[in-house]
């Protein structure tokens, strides 16, 4: 058969036995399945991720989707699809954004939105204000009482701090974009940043793939708070939100910024 002696029983010595690739993969599987019981919502790519941040290990996205696919292992978290649906344009505010969310700096295009999540069968309320440039979470405020709008000026308060009046010398307007809610909408929280260097932008009536970031942030933050840090049994949920919106600035790689974390991502550009 063209096979040497010494090569024959070099095979019979370590004939059953993983070579040192399969034994690789044995282990590597072994970590992604660790780090998927620790986030059940990430996919294959995050999970690499967090092999690669906890063990310093280096290998192919492709491998871990072998790997993870041999196991059986699978984000648990729902996919969501918005369609486009053709709204109405606010009476006062225009979408000036018109889905081009390249932002060259940071605080430049601003987005805000209200979410709703379970805590042991009660609804709360949570407003979040987003920085587009690197998605980093700027406020954010949640509350149980339906209806409040405390959360929004909390968040506009921020703004404002960031944005400066007007006439300053400083940075060009900052764009905030936000639905068409009635807060939002409100003569009140329009007069509240009169005098700031804040250009308004809505999105068209029911449409929200006109904010698309901030609605696809909602969806799967949600998701990892659930599935991940347990928000639906916390017994401290302002203390939760608090200290998972600094793991998500600070800690958490985003694949849209290289697997960067979105502070990381900033200070590296020299912001």
């Amino acid at each position: 058969m063209g096979v040497s002696k010494s090569g024959y029983y070099k095979w019979k010595h370590r004939q059953g036995t993983l070579n040192r690739y399969e034994q690789d993969r044995q282990l590597l599987t072994k970590l992604l399945f660790e780090q998927h019981k620790k986030h059940p919502s990430h996919g294959y790519h995050m999970l690499a991720e967090d092999v690669f941040q906890e063990t310093g290990w280096i290998f192919s996205h492709n491998l871990a989707h072998k790997c993870c696919k041999d196991a059986g292992i699978r984000s648990k978290a729902r996919k969501y699809r918005y369609k486009k649906k053709d709204g109405e344009e606010h009476v006062k505010f225009a979408n000036e954004v018109k889905g081009n969310w390249n932002a060259a700096g940071p605080i430049q295009i601003v987005v805000s939105d209200m979410t709703v999540f379970k805590n042991k069968g009660k609804n709360w309320e949570w407003t979040l204000l987003v920085d587009t440039f690197n998605n980093e979470i700027l406020a954010h405020q949640a509350t149980p009482i339906q209806g409040s709008n405390k959360p929004y000026y909390h968040c506009l308060e921020v703004l404002k701090k960031l944005a400066g009046k007007k006439n300053e010398e400083q940075t060009p307007q900052v764009v905030f974009h936000t639905d068409q809610g009635s807060v939002y909408s409100s003569q009140a929280f329009c007069q509240a940043h009169k005098h700031y260097n804040i250009l308004r932008s809505m999105s068209e009536a029911g449409t929200p793939t006109d904010n698309a970031i901030i609605e696809a942030l909602n969806g799967w933050i949600k998701e990892e708070l659930y599935l991940d840090f347990d928000l639906e049994t916390a017994e401290d949920v302002l203390k939760l939100l608090d200290e998972y919106v600094h793991y998500f600035n600070n800690r958490r790689p985003a694949a849209a910024l290289g697997y960067k974390s979105p502070v990381q991502y900033k200070t590296e550009l020299g912001f």
